[in-house]
């Protein structure tokens, strides 16, 4: 009997010495880093409040409950039935039922109806029907990614419930290494902005953090396939740990498959699907600018099917000696802040991934609080001695000054911008500016993704701050909705007539001006200079956006025939530069985010920024802090004891 069998014996006989007489267990099975419990009482277990919260802590795992397959009701009856106790004000879409595990899928509009105070609604639906109630949102603007994504998942459900069993006996093994030590090695995003890649390395564990390529430099991909990484072997990797979905974190994420690697991915849900619309729009611009992709969009399912998503603050068990934790990192939609536990007590690592420090229209501002952390591995992207960035409120000022001033002049704004994150930032500031008549009223262009990323944002507002909820949650007050947002989606034909017609503002993808949409509109607008290109998020080294700012007036393009020939457009709109919309924390944001940080770490690596900016914020949190610092070079490795 292997060790993982006799845990799940040992289990068993613990839950049923902890359970009344009359209730039974008829089986326990990991999947994932969840105990999964299955019984022929699941009323029972649904009628004692507390018994599920002893036994996860007692046990000291996430426990989910399943019926018996022998002991369901009609999925008809229980319908009616679910439909009866459900408050009719949840709106409720569609149920689905899963007879394999026993499990009930409610969508509905307002979850939170249907879960009830602290879950007394699906307590209610389980004694009554026997079926274990699972909810998710019906989003308010229609998702064809959260769609597709839980279609997919609806799909795989099968093999998907294989990869968790697979996984979960992974987490659950016997701990083999004598020592005790951690490493972590950089594969990327030091002294430079992009991919963004790290291994987290104990005697027992080797966990991935983030996967991704950088920006305006094709070719120039993670050092994947040194010893530490996957020239061990793709099958050394025990996990990956996607801290959000910006492609120069998680670009090259589905690669990992191509390679071999058939282990989990750890995000929450809201990253989980914006990397499967990022990944499969990489594919796309690739191919349309005949550049060769790394991989294909099968490898981008079997990273959705792989992945594992948990909530912020859920302390989860990734491998035998390794717990992880997500908290807010208040840079896009379910960006986190990634704090690994490492042993009983033997070692702590946050990794901070991209973080804004002050609130946003978004976002709280991110989480720097810590039952223990040894070493922290933070983003430099502002680092530098001079990088501190405007007000929120002046750079709202500033952007709208420059689209009042166009409007007057007759002209367009253009704003290049990624597609999560600040294009929903922009959206706030421009709703609320012409609703209270502080611009004129006019269109609001989007362009590329970002209709589909706002989508996905409506789909969890439980990620966004509780005001903006709140008006999402009811459809007259959702600012996402207001009626002067138009999508783009009649291609090249609407953005001539677009660029044909009275002052507008567009938003296009991408932000930093490498590649799509927004390169249609510079060969539409880059002869008005009545008209504002205003960038509102960081330019990388190397990226036409940089060049821009740095003053270039000429700029090429691809041909209107996209036959593969470039032509040269002279610039001769107004440029803006706005700062303060930034998802990133400038130099004082990280420097706060570090000195009202509890506990304060003993170490510091300052990644993911130019040698300048690394080097400037680590001599500075050395110098005032008196912190051990670090800018390390890809492919340096640091051992911690």
């Amino acid at each position: 009997m292997s060790q993982v069998e006799k845990q799940l014996d040992e289990t068993k006989a613990q839950i049923e010495s902890e359970i009344p007489d009359h209730v039974s267990v008829t089986d326990v099975k990991y999947e994932g880093p969840e105990l999964v419990v299955y019984t022929r009482h699941p009323k029972q277990f649904a009628g004692n409040d507390d018994l599920i919260r002893r036994l996860a802590s007692s046990l000291r795992k996430r426990i989910t409950v399943r019926p018996h397959p022998d002991v369901l009701s009609d999925p008809s009856t229980a319908e009616e039935r679910i439909r009866e106790i459900v408050p009719e004000d949840a709106d409720v879409s569609s149920l689905e039922f899963h007879e394999d595990t026993g499990e009930v899928v409610i969508e509905a509009e307002k979850p939170g109806v249907v879960i009830g105070r602290r879950g007394s609604t699906l307590r209610e639906i389980t004694r009554e029907v026997g079926w274990t109630p699972e909810v998710v949102r019906t989003p308010p603007i229609e998702s064809s990614t959260v769609s597709n994504v839980r279609d997919f998942l609806k799909q795989e459900r099968e093999e998907r419930r294989d990869i968790l069993e697979r996984v979960g006996r992974t987490i659950h093994r016997e701990e083999m290494a004598d020592e005790q030590w951690v490493r972590i090695t950089a594969l990327g995003g030091c002294r430079e902005v992009g991919r963004a890649a790290f291994v987290l390395n104990t005697a027992e564990t080797r966990v991935l953090v983030d996967c991704g390529d950088k920006p305006g430099a094709e070719g120039e991909v993670p050092h994947l396939r040194v010893p530490e990484a996957l020239g061990a072997g793709a099958q050394n990797i025990d996990a990956v740990v996607l801290t959000h979905a910006h492609l120069d974190h998680s670009a090259l994420v589905p690669l990992l498959f191509e390679y071999g690697y058939d282990g989990p991915i750890y995000c929450t849900e809201p990253t989980r699907d914006l990397m499967g619309l990022l990944t499969l729009d990489y594919l796309d611009v690739a191919n349309r600018e005949g550049r060769s992709p790394p991989y294909e969009s099968a490898q981008v399912r079997e990273a959705i099917k792989h992945t594992i998503t948990i909530d912020y603050g859920d302390v989860t068990d990734i491998a035998p000696d390794v717990k992880l934790t997500f908290h807010n990192a208040g840079h896009v939609l379910g960006s986190a802040v990634s704090h690994f536990h490492i042993g009983e007590g033997l070692y702590n690592v946050a990794f901070s991934g991209d973080i804004r420090y002050d609130d946003t229209r978004l976002f709280d501002g991110a989480v720097n609080d810590f039952p223990r952390v040894e070493t922290l591995v933070l983003e430099s992207t502002y680092g530098g001695d001079n990088d501190y960035q405007t007000d929120q409120e002046d750079s709202e000022r500033k952007l709208l000054e420059a689209i009042d001033e166009a409007y007057d002049d007759g002209g367009k704004v253009l704003i290049p911008t990624f597609a999560v994150g600040r294009s929903q930032e922009i959206m706030m500031v421009l709703e609320e500016a012409m609703r209270t008549g502080d611009i004129p009223e006019m269109p609001v262009h989007l362009d590329g993704m970002i209709w589909e990323a706002t989508a996905v944002h409506t789909t969890y507002p439980g990620y966004l701050r509780d005001d903006l909820r709140d008006r999402i949650l009811h459809d007259d007050g959702n600012p996402f909705l207001a009626d002067q947002f138009n999508r783009i989606d009649g291609g090249e034909a609407e953005r001539r007539e677009v660029a044909d017609g009275g002052p507008c503002v567009v938003l296009s993808t991408s932000g930093m001006l490498t590649g799509g949409p927004v390169m249609s509109w510079l060969r539409h607008l880059s002869d008005e200079p009545e008209s504002t290109l205003a960038f509102v998020g960081y330019q990388a080294q190397g990226t036409l956006g940089r060049r821009i700012q740095n003053g270039r007036d000429e700029i090429s393009v691809r041909s209107r025939d996209d036959a593969g020939r470039t032509e040269t457009l002279s610039l001769e709109m107004d440029v803006e530069t706005v700062d303060g919309f930034s998802g990133h924390a400038d130099r004082q944001g990280l420097e706060n985010f570090v000195r009202t940080m509890s506990p304060r770490p003993d170490k510091v690596l300052c990644v993911h920024g130019d040698e300048r900016s690394v080097q400037d914020l680590s001599s500075s949190l050395y110098h005032d802090y008196d912190l051990r610092t670090f800018a390390p070079k890809n492919l340096e490795t640091f051992r911690f004891e």
